[in-house]
């Protein structure tokens, strides 16, 4: 009868709020701000309204309650499927999500990480956001997974735990439990059953480049003396405890973001002077770049207008923001002056997503206009690398957003792991169009910065500088290895490396970080 759905409805929608609840005391937990991120995306899914709709009709139509959720999650994965892309790298995020809310309404241990209770290496099919984020670097030594691409959410939120991983490695899942195995997050190699002396030259190798790495100290500059600034990407103040810890000279992209994230109002001008005021001190008066804004149909925010998007990616994001609703980059910018003011902050500002000669003009006006003294632009769009000197013409620096580029010129979803040997920052198409946007800065006499996961690959680095970039941002943990590595070669061989990168006939997967090599089970 009616009172038996409503009380089985009530069940259906009791489970999905337990998971929203349990993946939001994960986000606020000690996790990274990477995981967090991520987290709160998850949850925005599971609270969405159309799916408690769809969970309510399938309850009324006289399915119990774990069918109800398994149904209405059913016609979402389809959604998400037949989208393509992006979307359909989601769909394992999707069904972890409906294991989760199942198992809460039937009253189940949530999926997640075993723990044996020793430290161990963990080798999935693949590993949902959830439980990625909330992975004990102390515990899980290394990560391997059959599925998932460079930049899907377990290799992100791995590398920002500096947990070791492999991904995309096929035939893990059939290494029995128990067994000795090397896995090298660098190479993307993964050795199974190795004895005592390999084991042992493992651990030396790991001990010689972690005395390395601590030696190595001081401002970023070649073997021969060229300087080369190492900053950090930061999301909030919290990040920056990090980075002064491993020597970052400032902060190379400021995300500002987490501002506007799970709000229903855009921040006010004090609120925001409060929170930049508080990230520009800490950072005793290094360099700080900002980035304005970068929200689009894909990380679409309540209080801005954002028509459903066929394609969001390539949609109004980023500076683009500004073409609808010009107040809300206007009152960041008077925030961000108004804060560099009152600490007396080195504070450069950057604009997310330029295509154009006027957008990259329009936008150092705005700057201007707001009292800001150094305004510079993404390269991000094969349009702006290709009309890069006089973009320079009209700003004071530029920073390469490689992740985006990437993908632009390639026309390659990042998040779609089938497709990582085109979004390979190895790819000389891609080294091309940073080449030429370090001719046009040397000309210029001006900054040409790259942040992106290409910044962070150690032997990427020199090749980079030798390319013209003059500094590189990356997590902070990131930078001893980038700095041991530029400290080793001298501004000619940095040259020549980046010649040979150029000349090469395809990416070379192999020397890519992180486990994002060419996987080999030995």
């Amino acid at each position: 009868g009616g009172g038996g759905r409503g009380a089985e409805a009530a069940r259906a929608l009791t489970a999905l709020r337990d998971v929203s609840t349990e993946l939001s005391r994960r986000a606020a937990g000690p996790v990274d701000r990477t995981a967090a991120d991520i987290l709160r995306a998850q949850v925005m899914i599971i609270d969405d309204l159309v799916l408690a709709d769809a969970v309510a009709s399938a309850v009324q139509s006289g399915m119990d309650a774990a069918h109800a959720i398994d149904h209405a999650f059913d016609s979402h994965r389809r959604t998400f499927h037949e989208a393509g892309g992006y979307l359909a790298e989601r769909v394992a995020d999707l069904d972890d999500l409906r294991d989760r809310a199942i198992a809460a309404c039937l009253g189940e241990a949530m999926p997640g990480v075993p723990d044996p209770g020793v430290p161990f290496i963990l080798i999935a099919r693949d590993l949902a956001p959830a439980d990625t984020a909330s992975l004990d670097p102390q515990q899980v030594l290394a990560v391997v997974t059959e599925r998932g691409g460079p930049t899907s959410h377990t290799a992100i939120v791995a590398r920002s735990l500096g947990i070791p991983a492999v991904v995309r490695c096929p035939g893990a899942m059939s290494i029995a439990d128990g067994t000795t195995v090397t896995v090298d997050g660098t190479t993307g190699e993964v050795v199974i059953g190795v004895d005592d002396a390999t084991v042992s030259a493992v651990r030396e190798r790991e001990q010689q480049r972690q005395a390395t790495l601590a030696s190595s100290s001081g401002d970023g500059r070649t073997a021969d003396g060229h300087p080369v600034a190492l900053l950090a990407n930061i999301g909030s103040a919290r990040d920056l405890d990090d980075p002064a810890a491993h020597g970052a000279e400032g902060v190379g992209l400021f995300r500002t973001e987490l501002l506007y994230l799970d709000r229903t109002d855009a921040p006010s001008l004090e609120e925001q002077i409060s929170v930049y005021s508080n990230v520009f001190a800490l950072n005793q008066g290094r360099r700080m770049i900002v980035r304005t804004l970068d929200s689009g149909a894909d990380k679409p925010l309540p209080f801005m207008q954002h028509d459903q998007e066929p394609n969001p990616a390539l949609g109004i994001r980023g500076l683009r923001l500004a073409r609808r609703d010009p107040g809300v980059l206007q009152t960041q910018l008077k925030a961000i002056a108004a804060a560099a003011m009152a600490t007396g902050a080195d504070v450069w500002v950057m604009a997310p997503m330029v295509a154009t000669i006027a957008e990259a003009a329009d936008f150092t006006a705005r700057c201007r206009a707001a009292g800001l003294a150094k305004a510079g632009v993404m390269i991000e769009i094969p349009a702006a690398a290709l009309q890069v000197n006089a973009i320079l013409g009209v700003c004071d620096f530029i920073s390469i957003g490689t992740n985006d580029l990437s993908q632009y010129t390639f026309a390659a979803d990042r998040e779609n792991g089938d497709l990582a040997d085109l979004n390979d920052p190895w790819q000389p198409a891609l080294l091309q169009l940073i080449a030429m946007c370090g001719a046009a800065g040397a000309a210029a006499g001006k900054p040409v910065g790259i942040c992106g996961e290409a910044a962070a690959d150690p032997a990427l680095a020199p090749i980079l500088v030798g390319l013209g970039a003059t500094s590189l941002s990356m997590p902070a943990r990131a930078i001893p290895a980038c700095r041991e590595s530029l400290a080793r070669h001298t501004l000619a061989q940095c040259r020549n490396l980046a010649q040979t990168a150029l000349a090469a006939t395809g990416g070379t997967r192999g020397r890519a970080p992180e486990g994002q090599g060419p996987q080999s089970l030995r």
